[in-house]
């Protein structure tokens, strides 16, 4: 088990302690363009896999997420998109 947890903790902070050596390095535009859409991709595969949803909710997670995507798509606004979706989910969950 001391094996696995060393193992985790590189997997873990390898990659942070990278990003400290990096840090003074200028990146090319093609790749500071690909970076700027990485938060909202690993927050689509994130949420992608619960879209279906457990109890029949999934109509009601899947509308709540497109009600999110068009605010996010409308207002360039992610944290306003999200609170909404959350919000829009709720609201439909307690009137379903």
């Amino acid at each position: 088990t001391g094996l696995t947890i060393l193992g985790m903790a590189l997997v873990t902070y390898l990659p942070r302690l990278l990003g400290f050596a990096l840090s003074g390095i200028r990146l090319p535009a093609f790749w500071l363009r690909f970076l700027h859409y990485v938060p909202v991709s690993v927050f689509a595969a994130l949420i992608a896999p619960s879209l279906p949803g457990e109890q029949g909710e999934g109509g009601l997670r899947l509308l709540a997420a497109l009600l999110a995507a068009l605010l996010i798509w409308r207002s360039k606004n992610l944290g306003l998109g999200l609170a909404a979706g959350m919000g829009a989910f709720w609201l439909l969950r307690w009137v379903a």
